[in-house]
């Protein structure tokens, strides 16, 4: 009775038409995973871009916009020495900003990675504080450190240091770098310490065990095996960072000014949403470049301290 019952259900099995491959198993437990969040960030972040995209072909008509295709946004964008200017501003500042952020970085998560023991999350904790607070709190302290009459310029003047309190220690490009290094510290540190709790410490021991000495060890085995963190790292700072408005916009003064602030100016006060929208996606397009080659260039650097 029981073989008879098994024979009828593969008959009829055998009867229905064949799903595709991509709706057996976990291929469709998989699709239909990820198809909500996949939904979502289509929603919430594709079709802006593709209207901003659509945007920076059209031309501004005092209170109209003219759909006529045009390049004439992207020539402004990159031939008119103020939006060039700050475009060079933005990419130089979020670069030192990424690679200071990740040097600063990689001997706190390292630290902690291999001496923490029983402290990790404590410590992981600790670092991850400051980032309860506002982000906007966080930026008016360092304005309030770096001040004129400020604590760094007060602890100066109490030491003896200096005489007077120092004018450029704020409203420039370096005060805008500080900001940035220290606001993004922690979230170069998580990925770069996800990075070396991977790494198989038996590696670390076979090493010094080939005569490796700390220095060599750290440079040939966890250095090399850490880069995918440090990638990330690098990654994650640089990209935000480019696009940042309200850090310039407080302490970095007319010397600190950014692309954000322009493209925020073209679609506000300017009202000309066209050339902001080619000055985003020059931004956006020019910075993926760079992480992309910042990328080849620190795996092909692993490859070579191997």
């Amino acid at each position: 009775m029981a073989m008879a019952v098994d024979r009828s259900a593969s008959a009829v099995e055998n009867d229905l038409p064949a799903r595709p491959s991509w709706l057996r198993g976990e291929e469709a437990a998989g699709l239909a995973l990820i198809s909500p969040t996949a939904l979502y960030a289509l929603l919430l972040l594709g079709i802006p871009i593709l209207t901003v995209f659509a945007y920076s072909f059209w031309t501004q008509n005092y209170l109209e916009i003219d759909r006529s295709f045009t390049f004439e946004n992207y020539r402004v964008a990159l031939t008119e020495p103020i939006y060039r200017d700050l475009l060079l501003r933005s990419l130089a500042i979020s670069l030192v900003v990424s690679v200071v952020t990740v040097v600063v970085s990689y001997p706190v998560a390292w630290f902690i990675s291999f001496h923490g023991g029983s402290h990790k999350n404590l410590l992981l904790f600790l670092i991850t504080v400051p980032c309860w607070t506002s982000y906007l709190l966080r930026v008016m302290s360092w304005k309030m450190i770096l001040g004129y009459q400020g604590v760094l310029n007060t602890g100066l003047m109490s030491l003896g240091i200096t005489s007077e309190p120092i004018a450029s220690l704020l409203y420039n490009s370096n005060a805008v770098a500080i900001t940035l290094v220290h606001s993004w510290a922690a979230f170069a540190i998580l990925p770069i310490y996800v990075s070396l709790e991977k790494i198989d410490r038996s590696l670390v021991e076979a090493g010094r065990d080939l005569g490796d000495g700390p220095v060599r060890s750290f440079l040939r085995v966890v250095l090399p095996l850490s880069m995918p963190g440090v990638v990330s790292a690098l990654l994650i700072v640089m990209i935000p960072t480019v696009g940042d408005y309200v850090t310039p916009r407080l302490v970095g003064g007319k010397d600190g000014v950014m692309i954000a602030t322009a493209i925020q100016a073209q679609f506000g006060k300017a009202a000309n949403w066209p050339l902001g929208a080619a000055l985003s996606v020059t931004t956006m397009a020019i910075v993926s470049v760079m992480a992309g080659a910042c990328a080849l260039l620190l795996k092909f650097a692993a490859r070579r301290i191997r």
